[in-house]
């Protein structure tokens, strides 16, 4: 899980034989999403049943910390705060662990699918949001009883974005869209507006179906909500991968520059890029900072374009508050000359 923070774009030499912008340099729009290290904190077991997987055994960490807590209650300074303290207790004690080790050992013995429960870290996101998103992460590959040991081995430590996903790989993204409230037929379907003497509006539909069948068809435009609405997107390349503190997270063999993939002034209504991020080309759903759950690929891919070696040359990092001309402040500074107040601090 990330939070999308903008966009920029970036200069790259397109490598697909047989293509007429084979060899040519591109100019793509990119979008940057920050995922900063997941927790685990606990691991969850399932079975097959006719009606499809159901949990069998959840076993949770020893130490949940109060941003994971923050999700299981509605009113966090209102409650008692008593969300897992068994949990805690119960690996301190003897009895507990031999009970932990009994479901673990049935984990490895009946399921099929295990999956680990891993939640944010809001406080790496500098927004104003305390409560910690919680997902499952399926454990894929090997026995099942190596899926367990490994699942466990993983509980209480960071899940790191490079650990789960790869430069120039596909992959699906999931999110809400941007919210425009309640819509008229004219802005959400885009039907043609009425004749302008019509009586009691024109941005309206004339005929919402015939007699009969005596109901309004599904198919007919109508007015309701606009946006804000579940999406999956499918087969988002990822051309980067960012690590924390990467002072050279926006250079390239082609453009050296020592500058990190925050621009000029922090991304618009979002701020500076201090954890690891991802690179995706294209535009992803949501206004900046709306949470994108991230998927491996279903598909086994074959077709050049997802398989194809991305090359960047160039990083875009002026400023995105208008017509940026400078790539970093030291550039800013060597045309434009010291302000005053930079005077004042070498003096």
């Amino acid at each position: 899980m990330g939070h999308k923070a903008g966009m920029t774009h970036i200069l790259r030499e397109v490598d697909r034989v047989g293509s007429r912008s084979h060899k040519k340099e591109v100019v793509e729009a990119v979008t940057i999403i920050e995922t900063p290290p997941m927790i685990a904190v606990g691991v969850v077991g399932y079975i097959e049943t006719p009606r499809g997987l159901r949990s069998f055994k959840t076993v949770f960490a020893q130490h949940i910390s109060d941003e994971c807590k923050r999700r299981f209650y509605k009113n966090w300074y209102r409650c008692k705060k008593k969300a897992h303290t068994r949990t805690g207790q119960k690996w301190a004690d003897e009895d507990g662990k031999k009970s932990i080790e009994a479901d673990f050992a049935k984990m490895a013995k009946y399921c099929t699918v295990i999956r680990v429960l891993c939640h944010t870290q809001p406080k790496l996101f500098k927004l104003k949001e305390k409560k910690a998103n919680i997902m499952e992460i399926q454990v894929n590959g090997g026995e099942i009883p190596d899926k367990v040991a490994f699942a466990q081995s993983l509980l209480e430590k960071p899940i790191s974005v490079k650990d789960l996903f790869s430069q120039d790989e596909m992959i699906d993204i999931i999110g809400v869209t941007r919210g425009h409230g309640y819509n008229g037929v004219t802005y959400r379907w885009g039907t043609k507006k009425l004749p302008r003497k019509t009586h009691k509006g024109l941005r309206k539909v004339a005929c919402i179906g015939a007699w009969h069948p005596s109901r309004v068809c599904f198919s007919v435009p109508r007015a309701g909500q606009y946006g804000y609405h579940h999406r999956t997107e499918v087969n988002k390349k990822v051309y980067r991968i960012g690590a924390k503190g990467d002072s050279h997270s926006a250079s390239t063999a082609f453009d050296l520059t020592d500058k990190a993939i925050t621009p000029m002034g922090g991304f618009h209504h979002y701020g500076q890029i201090n954890e690891d991020f991802l690179m995706l080309k294209g535009c992803v759903m949501g206004p900046r900072k709306r949470l994108i759950t991230l998927r491996k690929s279903l598909l086994v891919h074959t077709k050049r374009v997802a398989l194809e070696k991305i090359n960047l040359k160039y990083i875009d990092t002026a400023s995105k508050w208008g017509h940026g001309r400078f790539q970093t402040d030291a550039e800013k500074k060597a045309f434009q000359g010291l302000l005053k107040k930079d005077r004042e601090a070498m003096e």
